[in-house]
């Protein structure tokens, strides 16, 4: 906690310092507000118009949080099946990292198409972005498993069943915690693409009014809430990581610190 306290000032200075320089250069060069408003302006919105977008937060985030829920499940129900099944691995892997290749925002027309416009194709949007990298971290932490640990397990007489669960499972546990942090706040990113191409409230729709009737100031707005919403989600995870992973060493990974 110490070393997080003397290192977590420099970053916060360094915002503080571009706000300010972000500040002046508005007043100073008098930019107009719709082009680019001043961080101040910014704040004024953020606590003035609570109620025009307060509504929005709960939607994106229950929105958010059942795509992150089914892209998780599907990750590491996808990663177990090709760490366990050799040739599926040999066939589907290639695929997946290929599926990855093809833009979301091009693939989602398409789901709203086949779909509509509930919620089912949010959910696939956001269970696309997150899955792949949940699917990776747990297959590198499954690959990464003590193997002397692994040899002496199978010398006791150990089957696979009880080699995955008492060593696969908990070696890739650290990988998959790292994954998790990142679909976290893919599935935020996910909930306002798929808030753009049709819904009628979350902060992806305050976002596209927002922008559409020149409230740059409320743009900015959203992209602020994304990145609060974002950082409460990976707090989340840490918190859920530390619960489970306790058997970790302090000393792992720190030791360029």
């Amino acid at each position: 906690m110490k070393k997080l306290l003397s290192k977590g000032w420099r970053p916060l200075l360094v915002i503080i310092l571009l706000i300010i320089c972000w500040e002046v250069v508005c007043h100073l060069f008098d930019i107009p507000d719709w082009l680019l408003p001043a961080p101040s302006d910014i704040f004024e919105e953020s606590i003035g118009g609570w109620g025009s977008y307060s509504h929005h937060i709960f939607s994106t985030v229950q929105l958010a949080v059942i795509g992150f829920l089914v892209g998780t499940s599907v990750g590491v129900l996808v990663a177990i099946c090709l760490h366990l099944i050799p040739f599926l691995r040999e066939a589907f892997y290639p695929l997946l990292i290929i599926s990855q290749n093809i833009p979301v925002i091009v693939s989602a027309p398409l789901l709203i198409i086949w779909f509509g416009f509930g919620m089912l194709p949010k959910v696939i949007i956001i269970t696309l972005v997150c899955f792949f990298p949940i699917t990776i971290a747990a297959l590198d932490g499954f690959r990464q498993t003590n193997r002397e640990l692994m040899h002496f397990m199978q010398m006791a007489g150990a089957n696979k069943r009880q080699i995955f669960w008492k060593l696969e499972w908990p070696h890739a546990l650290p990988a998959l915690f790292s994954g998790l942090k990142i679909s976290a706040t893919y599935s935020v990113m996910g909930a306002v693409i798929s808030e753009w191409l049709g819904a009628n409230k979350g902060i992806g729709v305050y976002m596209t009014l927002a922008s559409s009737s020149f409230r740059t100031d409320r743009v900015f707005v959203a992209i602020v809430l994304v990145i609060i919403l974002s950082l409460l989600f990976i707090g989340c995870i840490v918190y859920a990581e530390k619960l489970v992973i306790r058997w970790k060493p302090k000393g792992e990974g720190n030791a360029n610190e």
